[in-house]
């Protein structure tokens, strides 16, 4: 797997080095200069949270565990990459990269961030700094800092994806494939959530810190809650459900899966729904095509699970198409279809209308949390995540609103117990009509 990423980072780097000139054009700058970042501290304290690196960095360098390095570029020049190294014995220092990817840059090494202010000659040239700058390094004289117009240009066709980017977020789908085979599996054999999540993290071989985002493992009535991290230490009573949204990381990429296993013995009608959701969600995933309107996927996840709901039952007194306009579906739906994906979980530039920094797509009335309305081009990588839950809050607030006729509050008492389903692939928008499922074919090839 890595011959075949390093073989096509070289024409990743090509690519990116393009995207620079022009968006330095924008900013009317000499040079770049890609800041990987600082560690952070607790507020009166002398440690902090798990370094993460620039995401704008590891475009260009998959270096995730190396602060205060630097890449620096100028149009026709080959890049340079400032690696720090520093001379501790409080901690191990990061070792100097000899990877295939490295004969790509010129690599200076220095022992203290300050050292490389002579190596990036801001005195020199107007440069534009990307990252967030410490104050140290803030009044080296760059020309500008995060300038608007060339974030918003890198931002934008950042979420077409290159042949390496690709590769990389298909091996962080093997490895939450994996990941999630081996949660099932605990599952079943009576783990709790947080022996669920040790048995995830051991089986991909990724500490707590490079998950790219921190595992929603919910049991029961907990798969109602969108977010849920509590991670119960035990497991006392029997649970009916499993909800699991976990993801790998390969070279800073990130894969966003999840998936709904339920016990023996479940309701029925809960059965159907799952059997229904498995069924509306590839209809979904088959519709990331060139061209396509996002938010018509996002409308159509509405339409699609209140059908679910009306043949289930739960939903009574007006047909899918009403439910679906009229706010039931939202009751049960609360949330986007999905979102870019690449080097940050949520990619940048979801609302972006052009390379400028516009944002004038606007959401679909009534649907505010949906992350993505660019239309989809070849190399876009989008989650598709319908679900449907029973929160007590939304089902309270469509009482209050005179939809609770529409609801069959009998049969939701009953499927409570259960939480919700959600399921999540991650799918490639390729130049044919056939898009290609990341998460689905890792399964496969791990299966």
């Amino acid at each position: 797997m890595t011959d075949t990423v390093d073989s096509l980072f070289p024409a990743h780097l090509q690519h990116v080095m393009r995207l620079a000139d022009r968006a330095l054009e924008r900013a009317r700058c000499d040079g770049l200069v890609v800041y990987s970042g600082r560690p952070t501290e607790y507020f009166l304290d002398d440690h902090g949270p798990a370094f993460k690196a620039n995401p704008h960095f590891l475009h260009w360098a998959p270096l995730q565990e190396a602060p205060d390095c630097f890449v620096r570029y100028s149009p026709g020049q080959r890049p340079q990459l400032v690696f720090h190294q520093p001379a501790d014995y409080w901690h191990k220092p990061p070792t100097v990269p000899t990877a295939a990817w490295t004969r790509e840059f010129d690599i200076a090494v220095i022992r203290e961030p300050g050292e490389a202010r002579a190596l990036l000659g801001t005195d020199r040239q107007r440069l534009a700094f990307v990252g967030e700058a410490p104050a140290d390094i803030g009044g080296w004289g760059f020309a500008a800092i995060n300038p608007d117009p060339l974030l918003a240009y890198l931002h934008y066709h950042r979420a077409a994806k290159t042949p390496y980017e690709l590769a990389c977020l298909r091996e962080a789908s093997r490895l939450g494939a994996i990941g999630h085979i081996a949660a099932a599996a605990a599952f079943r054999a009576g783990a709790s959530e947080y022996e669920v999540h040790q048995a995830y993290c051991t089986a991909i071989g990724l500490r707590e810190q490079e998950l790219p985002y921190g595992n929603i493992i919910a049991f029961g009535e907990g798969a109602a809650i969108l977010h849920y991290t509590a991670l119960g230490r035990s497991r006392d009573v029997p649970r009916p459900t499993f909800l699991i949204d976990a993801g790998g990381q390969y070279r800073g990429y990130a894969s966003d899966i999840t998936r709904t296993h339920v016990a023996a013995g479940a309701d029925p009608t809960y059965l159907q729904l799952m059997a229904s959701m498995e069924k509306l969600q590839l209809e979904l995933c088959a519709a990331v095509k060139p061209g396509v309107d996002y938010r018509d996927i996002h409308l159509l996840a509405h339409r699609l699970i209140a059908g679910a709901l009306v043949d289930a039952g739960v939903i009574k007194g007006c047909t899918a198409d009403d439910a679906a306009t009229n706010g039931v579906s939202h009751v049960f739906f609360p949330h986007g279809i999905g979102h870019l994906l690449g080097l940050q979980v949520h990619d940048v530039a979801g609302l972006a209308a052009d390379d400028t920094g516009r944002t004038d797509i606007p959401r679909p009335a009534g649907h505010r949390y949906l992350r993505l309305t660019r239309k989809l081009e070849p190399g876009f990588v989008v989650t598709i995540e319908p679900g449907l839950y029973f929160i007590d809050l939304l089902l309270d607030e469509a009482q209050a609103k005179g939809l609770g006729r529409f609801i069959n509050g009998e049969l939701v008492q009953r499927l409570k117990p259960y939480g919700g389903i959600r399921i999540e692939d991650d799918v490639a928008c390729t130049a044919t009509a056939t898009p290609e499922n990341l998460t689905r074919d890792a399964f496969k090839r791990v299966a």
